[in-house]
């Protein structure tokens, strides 16, 4: 078992958020049958194996009555669920679908959305925040896996007064607890 290579925050955290970096097995994007490699997650941070992720405590960390809000991408939407089941939540709902605005090469079809999943510890934490934030968020690819900041101000709508933490973070933001290599890597 792989342990998470920095301490875990104490908690008790009733929303976690999470950009797990999947691990692709060094599969490589490329543009079209017989193009350029354009990337992929081990050019930009170390990825880890769901195994090693689902032994992680995250269950420790998070309050009796929380919420998980975690990114997965199309080839690991089976591993997502697992993962979250693993530490400890049941499944719920879709909570976002992110139109990236621009297309990715795929195996199947142009890849063009993430979804971030919602699963559920206990009851959903009160008090309850803004009760009509929508699903869908517009907005451009960033850099390679950063996520919409508009996914962030929306859960921070939903849930305004619950303590929260970011899981896998790159960076700090104001109202939010952050556990991520990115940080350490600054400090």
């Amino acid at each position: 078992m792989l342990a998470p290579a920095n301490p875990l925050p104490p908690g008790p955290f009733a929303i976690l958020y999470a950009d797990p970096p999947w691990d692709y097995k060094g599969q490589l994007q490329h543009n079209g049958a017989g193009g350029q490699d354009t990337g992929g997650a081990i050019r930009h941070y170390p990825t880890i194996t769901t195994q090693n992720m689902a032994a992680w405590n995250i269950a420790d960390i998070a309050a009796p009555d929380s919420l998980l809000f975690l990114w997965a991408t199309s080839p690991h939407l089976d591993q997502a669920i697992d993962l979250g089941k693993a530490w400890g939540f049941s499944w719920a709902t879709i909570g976002f679908v992110w139109n990236k605005m621009k297309t990715n090469p795929g195996f199947y079809t142009l890849s063009q959305c993430e979804l971030c999943l919602v699963f559920k510890k206990g009851k959903i934490p009160r008090p309850r925040g803004a009760r009509n934030v929508r699903q869908l968020v517009e907005a451009k690819r960033g850099p390679h896996s950063a996520k919409p900041d508009e996914v962030r101000r929306r859960i921070e709508a939903m849930f305004p007064r619950q303590k929260k933490i970011e899981l896998f973070a790159r960076s700090q933001h104001k109202g939010w607890h952050a556990w991520g290599l990115d940080l350490c890597q600054k400090t």
